[in-house]
């Protein structure tokens, strides 16, 4: 029987208001919290949070299930700390957005997803921010040579979209810190079970949590992992915005950035004051659904990893195609740092191009069976996709051969069914595609 008059109050009152006292069960599985924001114990309380970032007030600044997957994350990755946020591009702009602004300058590897191309030519320029981007990703050189006294970060896939690209990162982090600057890797495509570019020197990673990470093609999720190892007394100059006093109450100066995270300042900016003032915010649903996935990311990783090889080298056999960009095949010329870099697997997504035009391909596509015909990568299943039809549709025949994507290139997204009703699958697509090209010769 309750003692604090709350038996007196009115039905709408009581259903908002009535629930168990008393603290949560410990449970196994990372609970939940769905919730946009968090009461206040005591009045103190609110003031601490909001001066000294004490506890949780708003599921946008903090919340117990995303800050679970972060923590993981960071451990994969041999990180100082992770920041989940809404998808994997909002991983990229926020990680790089707390590196750059007006009048500076990016250096990336033409090598990466269309999207994030776009993102930095066209978004970015409207900024003030302009990208220089390699095609010679191989030549540490041309990266030095293209460096600026206004650049302020590389950028660069761990395995690159769509031709299987590969940087040598331990190279290129040299590179990176003979200039103060930070090398940032998207590992989308490697995972941290394959590559673990922090540990090779890099100092920044992104990833899409959507793929690997959550596995199931369910969810969105994007996340940035940092070293922790930023030096204020060497690249402070550079980046004024963490090592400049910050502001209390009443506009009081406080420690900067720098002074209060120390290593760990360029992760804490993003926190602060990039990821919250965009607003990119992650479900805490969607944290646990990637959280759940993260728990079997070895397992499918290893059986997609080996299964694309067979599935490469079976392609590479078949007259109807003319090349595989797959870097676990000798053939392909980023191969012997694949097997450096790469010992525990290639990863599982890569192109191939058919001897053909693009009504070969439609046909090819439109025969399969096993394969899903989405856009999407690193889920369970295997998918196909036609990116001179889709993702990279927007760009000229000649932008598009210099990424290597032609008319009769697929992208496919090895899965974890058994590799042989995979090769059965495309081996009937095949069949399918050069007859119909058969018939209309004849």
């Amino acid at each position: 029987m309750s003692t604090d008059g709350s038996a007196t109050r009115g039905f709408a009152t009581r259903q908002l208001h009535e629930r168990a006292s008393g603290d949560a069960p410990a449970a196994r599985a990372i609970p939940i919290y769905l919730t946009a924001g968090f009461e206040f114990d005591e009045y103190e309380q609110a003031a601490a949070h909001f001066g000294e970032g004490r506890g949780y007030a708003y599921t946008r600044i903090g919340n117990p299930t995303i800050e679970t997957v972060e923590h993981t994350l960071a451990a994969l990755e041999g990180g100082s700390q992770a920041l989940l946020v809404a998808s994997g591009q909002a991983a990229t702009s926020v990680a790089l957005l707390a590196l750059l602004e007006s009048g500076q300058h990016l250096v990336s590897s033409t090598h990466i997803y269309e999207g994030t191309r776009g993102l930095v030519r066209d978004n970015f320029t409207r900024l003030g921010i302009e990208t220089t981007f390699l095609d010679a990703i191989d030549d540490v050189d041309a990266w030095e040579a293209a460096i600026r006294p206004e650049t302020r970060a590389l950028f660069a896939e761990s395995i690159s979209n769509a031709t299987n690209r590969l940087v040598d990162i331990p190279a290129l982090s040299a590179v990176a810190r003979r200039h103060g600057i930070p090398l940032v890797i998207d590992n989308t495509f490697a995972t941290p079970y394959l590559l673990r570019p922090l540990e090779l020197g890099a100092d920044v990673v992104v990833h899409s949590a959507s793929k690997f990470l959550a596995g199931h093609g369910s969810v969105l999720g994007g996340a940035i992992v940092d070293s922790g190892r930023f030096d204020a007394e060497r690249s402070g100059h550079l980046f004024p915005a963490l090592v400049a006093p910050g502001r209390g109450r009443g506009g009081a100066a406080t420690p900067s950035i720098a002074e209060r995270a120390g290593g760990d300042a360029r992760i804490a900016y993003a926190r602060e004051s990039i990821a919250p003032r965009f607003g990119p915010t992650p479900s805490p649903l969607n944290a646990f659904l990637i959280g759940q996935g993260i728990e079997t990311l070895s397992l499918r990783v290893e059986r997609q990893s080996a299964n694309a090889l067979a599935v490469a080298q079976w392609l590479e056999t078949r007259p109807e195609v003319a090349s595989v960009d797959y870097v676990g095949l000798p053939s392909h010329p980023d191969h012997e740092l694949g097997e450096t870099l790469l010992p525990d697997g290639y990863g599982s997504v890569f192109s191939f191009t058919l001897r053909g035009d693009a009504e070969t391909a439609r046909r090819f596509v439109e025969a399969l069976e096993v394969f899903t015909h989405m856009t999407h990568l690193g889920d369970v299943r295997s998918l196909v996709l036609h990116p001179a039809s889709t993702s990279h549709a927007p760009l000229s025949t000649e932008e598009r051969a210099a990424v290597g994507v032609l008319d009769g290139t697929l992208r496919v997204s090895i899965g974890i069914e058994d590799a042989a009703d995979l090769i059965d699958d495309l081996a009937r697509a095949l069949e399918a595609a050069v007859e119909a090209d058969v018939a209309l010769l004849a």
